[in-house]
Formats: C-alpha cells, structure tokens, sequence
C-alpha cells in the first residue's frame, strides 16, 4: 500500500510527510481490517486501496485550496474523500456527512487513534441542511449520486463564494450538461471539469461555483429529487 502511495504521490505538485503517509497506510489497513466483518469497500487489495483510495481523493487538493477551509464531505461512505484530504491538509474543518450510522460510528471510533480530527454526522443530506445552510467553503462528494440529484443535496451547504466539488466518471461531461439546469437554478456555475488519471481510466472532477444564495424550498424531501430531478 505505501509503496504504491509514494509512487503516485511523487507524480502530485505536493509533498506529504512521513507521518501523514503512515496514517494514509494505517487507515487503509483499519479499512480493510473492518471490511471483513462491514460492507465499506469493494477494493480489497492494498495497493489497488492506496490507488483508487486514496490518491483519487487526493488529487482533488490539485483543483481547490482545502487550508482552514470548512469543508463537507456528503455521503463519506467510508470516509472518501474527506478523510484523506484532512490527513494530507489537517488545517481544514471536516464535516463527515453519511446516513448510514454503523460506518459513521467506526470513522467516529477509528479516526481519534490516528490523530485525525472529523465531526462525523449520522444524518441525511436533505434533512442535516436545515440548521447548516451556506455554513460551508467546499462540499466534495463522491459516487453519491447522477450530477442533477447531487447538486440539489450539495449546493445548498455551499456559502456564496464557495466551491461544490463532485467527483466523476467517465459519465462527467453527460452528467453536467445534464444538471446545467439544477446548478443554475440552484445558485451555481459551472467553473471547469478536470480531467486526471487514476490506474488505467481518466476521473473527473466538476467544479462548481456558489453564486448566488440557494432558493429555501431546495433541498426538497429526496422521494421527490429522485422522482423529478431538476
């Protein structure tokens, strides 16, 4: 894992230091540790973990400054992106953000050891919004949802001036000709896609500006965003 991880970390306009590489490692082993007992990952083999882990998530700090910024991860899953961002940036406020309790409480009990700091929040997007909204620099999220279901879940954290961030596929440019509607009408504007390499495929990040406030009736009850998506 950690031979993979410098390889493609030397290919990164960033250096990371021995100890935060060594808590990257640490934290792809408690993964994997936890994965034979809970449903975390479908990557299993060390190194294929440090690649289409960690790396993908890091290559994000590429395309945004990440340094004291308040940042969400919606839909952390297992914690990607957000927790390999605040090992490689630990300046940044995380907000851990997934509905699915179980993996929340193993973030909450497994990131403390390592000396990473995350508010870890059990709780639907839709609904975390309320008491939340523009509170945010950059939302990231990744393999959450179609672009034009994720923005009206991501957008409304977003502070004027702020940055959504969705991670893609090879499906990006559809997606976000796709949600041209939702982002405008929710407050944003497209900046650019960036294309970057992962393993043997190209990801994709959208990046998006935070315009204007988001109208107060979005977010509305997902049944509805999945049923008629902006």
């Amino acid at each position: 894992m950690k031979k993979t991880l410098l390889a493609g970390l030397a290919a990164m306009p960033f250096v990371l230091s021995d100890a935060q590489t060594d808590t990257l490692c640490a934290f792809g082993e408690a993964l994997l540790e936890q994965n034979k007992v809970m449903n975390l990952t479908a990557i299993t083999e060390p190194a294929a973990v440090a690649q289409l882990h960690f790396l993908d998530c890091l290559a994000l700090l590429n395309f945004a400054d990440f340094r004291g910024k308040r940042v969400l991860d919606i839909g952390c899953g297992a914690g990607f992106p957000g927790v390999p961002l605040v090992i490689a940036e630990p300046s940044m406020h995380l907000t851990l953000l997934d509905s699915l309790g179980k993996r929340m409480h193993w973030l909450e009990t497994v990131l403390p050891p390592l000396g990473v700091q995350a508010e870890c929040v059990t709780a639907r997007a839709e609904e975390y919004v309320g008491a939340h909204r523009e509170q945010y620099d950059i939302a990231v999220s990744r393999a959450v949802a179609r672009l034009n279901i994720l923005c009206e879940l991501c957008l409304p954290y977003v502070r004027v001036g702020g940055q959504f961030i969705a991670m893609k596929g090879a499906m990006a440019e559809e997606e976000t000709t796709e949600a041209a509607r939702a982002i405008e009408l929710l407050g944003g504007k497209l900046l650019r896609i960036e294309a970057y390499p992962v393993a043997d495929a190209a990801h994709y990040a959208v990046v998006i500006e935070k315009c204007r406030p988001t109208p107060s009736l979005y977010p509305r009850v997902y049944a509805k965003i999945k049923k008629t998506p902006l």
